[in-house]
């Protein structure tokens, strides 16, 4: 069982080729010219420190390069950020995720109530056709914040299919797609309370639950304006339009849920 974080990453089985474990200072993030002054202060005082842990490429595992006219997949580097205040990790995920162009693995850890808690975030970048030397990022996707001493079934499942033996070795494009696959899995397993993955081992069904955890955001997002403007509403016919709108709202969110 999965206890620790230490148990997390001997549970990945990363072959030991790719193990580099070396710190990444800050130094670097303040160099490129990524950062404005909100991300500046989120480097200096929400961020421990930062460690390369792995790097994964064709010389150190079995896995091809990938490359496309879209998209450059030549290795996938995991990176461990601890941080000492979590609340801005979004953010701090996608300055990091804009100031290294390889496909990163960041697995952010947190002490939250006493207990280590772990969040991994993905994001799929392509290149940038304006400025062939620049990227852009895509779809971002996090885990949540999961704790390794009280984990649900679904976290578990989740922890135990990040194995990079069960991950397509075709080449580093599908290699992360599959990951990608598994954090969009947890998400939709806190609506659904499942941990399920696409059986046809395709990219399509992913790209499709993602769409629709966005559009869940939205409603949330939509019927918490709707509460608001309730709670202020003196009409009757115009709190009778409201209500239905929130009935509307919540009936499509059930068909939502029930999809996933």
């Amino acid at each position: 069982m999965i206890q620790s974080f230490d148990d997390f990453l001997e549970h990945l089985d990363i072959p030991s080729s790719c193990r580099l474990d070396k710190p990444v200072f800050k130094k670097l993030f303040l160099d490129n010219g990524v950062l404005d002054a909100t991300d500046k202060k989120c480097l200096k005082d929400d961020i421990s420190r930062v460690r390369w842990l792995y790097t994964l490429k064709p010389s150190t595992i079995n896995i091809a390069a990938y490359g496309d006219d879209i998209r450059e997949y030549p290795e996938v580097a995991v990176l461990h950020v601890e941080l000492s205040n979590a609340s801005r990790a979004a953010r701090i995920a996608h300055f990091i995720n804009r100031s290294i162009p390889y496909p990163l693995v960041l697995l952010f850890t947190a002490e939250m109530d006493g207990h280590t808690s772990m969040s991994i975030s993905l994001a799929d970048k392509r290149i940038n056709q304006a400025d062939k030397e620049k990227w852009v990022l895509e779809d971002s996707v996090n885990s949540g914040w999961l704790t390794f001493t009280d984990q649900s079934t679904s976290e578990s499942e989740f922890m135990n299919s990040l194995k990079v033996t069960a991950l397509p070795f075709t080449d580093f494009w599908r290699f992360y797609q599959a990951l990608m696959e598994r954090v969009i899995a947890i998400n939709c397993a806190i609506h659904s309370g499942d941990f399920k993955l696409d059986v046809h081992g395709t990219s399509n069904q992913g790209a499709g639950r993602l769409e629709k955890l966005r559009e869940l955001a939205k409603l949330d997002t939509q019927k918490a304006e709707i509460a608001n403007k309730l709670k202020k509403e003196k009409q009757m016919g115009r709190q009778v339009d409201l209500n239905t709108k929130v009935k509307n709202i919540n009936d499509r969110i059930a068909e939502i849920k029930g999809s996933l």
